[in-house]
């Protein structure tokens, strides 16, 4: 049994171009699971003309009050009663043979609890932008390597490859991945699932585009917002402490998941001695001296063991930023 577990809030402007594509899978889904973070839109009004005209059932519970994007999935994927269950946001496009691919992969392979994909980006126009997410994220060749190689979580602990919304999931696995933790940040609910299932090699990709991922200014999680890049310029103008406060938080993030990860009993200790080495060394990189010769010596040592890997695969350049700035 095929569940879908979609969560919504004022989704109404790209919302039934969504559930047309559910509606149209080659292979039908058996129920969809609706959670509404109380939107104050149309949004619920669509998904009950939408229930009327589809033959598998759609039940849309509304929340006594906002949860936010990872509570809201939690209760709506407890409400799922498939076998398997579908991720799906509320603004996607789902191509039309996406369950049955996924469905395909994890009935072939019984020791996988989760497969995502790669997604065609889209704009407001359901227009493609001519990316991917794995191509803006950089999970390439050598990344899906390192992940078929038996190391995902060494890639997940530097940066969140899997998206949530091409995610396909047994529901057996639930009861090792809930509740989902909301203390740490950035560590949303597909982050937390990925994490989790790749230190038990649980999870596993297929290489194709199954969905339009749509990027747009108003999205509640994903690759709407863009950090800007520190300019050259600014790395030498700027305030030491606008340089030290952002790997002091990466420290503390890094470190948070490493205690997080320790606390759950079937995590291998020994997968986590990268996570480790990891926080200490942005700890090391946010406490250098103020005075330039000072950091010679730590900058060295971290150079010689490795670490400068952890913040960059072109490592030499945090390495310079550290002694100049």
């Amino acid at each position: 049994m095929v569940s879908v577990a979609m969560c919504t809030y004022n989704g109404e402007r790209f919302l039934p171009e969504q559930l047309k594509s559910i509606a149209g899978q080659t292979v039908p889904v058996d129920e969809l699971i609706v959670c509404d973070d109380r939107s104050s839109d149309s949004t619920v009004q669509i998904i009950r003309d939408f229930a009327k005209t589809v033959s598998f059932p759609v039940q849309i519970h509304i929340n006594e009050q906002n949860l936010g994007s990872t509570r809201n999935f939690e209760k709506c994927l407890s409400l799922c009663s498939g076998d398997l269950i579908f991720l799906c946001d509320q603004d996607d496009i789902w191509r039309a043979d996406k369950v049955s691919v996924q469905k395909n992969y994890l009935d072939t392979h019984p020791d996988i609890d989760a497969v995502f994909s790669d997604a065609m980006m889209v704009n407001d126009d359901s227009q493609p932008t001519g990316r991917t997410i794995w191509q803006e994220i950089e999970f390439d060749e050598v990344s899906q390597k390192q992940w078929t190689d038996g190391k995902p979580h060494e890639i997940l602990f530097h940066g969140f490859v899997v998206t949530g919304a091409t995610l396909a999931l047994r529901k057996s696995a639930l009861e090792r991945l809930t509740p989902f933790p909301t203390h740490v940040p950035d560590l949303i609910h597909d982050a937390w699932i990925a994490m989790l299932l790749s230190l038990q090699n649980k999870i596993d990709f297929i290489a194709d585009t199954l969905i339009s991922y749509r990027v747009h200014s108003s999205q509640q999680v994903g690759f709407g917002a863009k950090m800007e890049k520190v300019q050259l310029k600014d790395r030498f103008t700027r305030e030491r402490e606008q340089k030290l406060l952002p790997l002091r938080e990466k420290a503390g993030k890094l470190h948070d998941l490493y205690m997080l990860l320790r606390s759950v009993p079937f995590v291998p200790r020994e997968k986590l001695a990268r996570l480790h080495l990891s926080q200490k060394h942005f700890y090391s990189r946010a406490s250098l001296p103020e005075k330039r010769y000072q950091r010679v010596t730590p900058i060295v040592n971290q150079l010689i063991r490795g670490y400068y890997r952890f913040s960059s695969k072109d490592w030499w350049l945090p390495a310079i930023g550290d002694l100049l700035e």
